[in-house]
């Protein structure tokens, strides 16, 4: 639960409290809270300040965010940030489930994303692409070593994973570049009436839009694994940031090496948080971190193998 005195000195502005501040479990990067004021329910998150993968330029997001909502996307409304919080009025709606989403919800987020790369809108901050891992002998040998439960699959996959950073490296972007979301996946959006809301813009920036539209368009048409990807949402999405005035960059690996590499730095992120042993203050839990390692020593090769059957869904 939040301590911090100047912490709870910023959410006093919300109103009096209704009851004690809830924390909501599931955040695979940062602490959400629910807090229910006599000016309303408010969703507070607690941005992890310890062992963040990057910088958070807190003005830039806000900024975008108060353009995306004040253009009518459903969202959100983003109340104010600080670099310790971000606070959101609370939203209503059903969870999406990590399955293929219905191809009306697919076609209307990519109308979405053709919206919000519409805005002009001042980002302060260019595309920044660090180098991906290449310490991963290293990394199995301390695991090895610690006995961490996961040891024996990251020792299997060490030479896949080395392959894998190869290829984020080197795979060419065509552009263009946009300034978007970044991160929209099923557990980033919420239904309401059947259509989305998107949440949790922290991660917003510039990226390659094939990166962007590739990344979007896979998390809807699938379930849990890549065993059961549905071609037409995958399409829903792409006609639908037509039909919202887009234009489709040139298919291509780079349509999918934003994901893979996310989820390379991701994996790695939650492996060093394992070696620690340490449940942290912020961030997900340590559990948490041990199933999303698990889930990308599994997920991740399973990926790369498939490229060319994925690069197909570009027609």
């Amino acid at each position: 639960m939040i301590a911090n005195e100047d912490v709870l000195s910023e959410l006093a502005q919300l109103g009096v409290p209704a009851g004690p501040m809830v924390r909501v479990h599931g955040g695979f990067a940062n602490r959400l809270y629910r807090l229910d004021t006599d000016q309303g329910s408010f969703a507070v998150k607690e941005l992890n300040l310890v062992d963040r993968r990057g910088t958070y330029p807190v003005e830039d997001v806000f900024r975008f965010e108060r353009a995306a909502f004040a253009a009518g996307l459903p969202m959100p409304e983003p109340i104010w940030a600080s670099r310790q919080l971000l606070v959101h009025r609370w939203v209503e709606g059903e969870k999406v489930p990590e399955e293929p989403v219905p191809a009306a919800y697919a076609f209307e987020v990519g109308e979405i994303l053709a919206r919000l790369h519409a805005l002009d809108v001042e980002w302060k901050h260019g595309l920044i692409e660090d180098p991906a891992p290449r310490d991963w002998p290293e990394l199995a040998e301390r695991a090895a070593a610690t006995g961490q439960p996961w040891a024996g699959e990251l020792g299997a996959h060490v030479e896949t994973l080395l392959a894998i950073t190869h290829f984020v490296d080197t795979c060419e972007r065509p552009g263009p570049v946009v300034l978007t979301h970044r991160d929209i996946q099923p557990w980033n959006l919420l239904a309401r009436g059947g259509r989305p809301v998107v949440l949790d813009w922290e991660l917003s920036g510039m990226l390659d839009l094939a990166g962007e539209l590739g990344s979007t368009a896979l998390s809807l048409a699938k379930g849990p694994g890549f065993d059961a990807i549905e071609p037409a949402v995958f399409r829903a999405v792409l006609d639908g940031y037509v039909a919202g005035g887009g234009v489709l960059p040139p298919p291509g690996p780079s349509w999918f090496v934003f994901m893979i590499g996310g989820w390379l730095g991701f994996t790695r992120w939650n492996i060093l948080r394992c070696l620690a042993e340490v449940e942290a203050t912020t961030g997900p839990d340590l559990a948490l971190s041990h199933a999303s390692v698990r889930g990308g020593l599994r997920g991740l090769p399973d990926l790369f193998a498939r490229l060319p059957q994925l690069q197909a869904l570009l027609g």
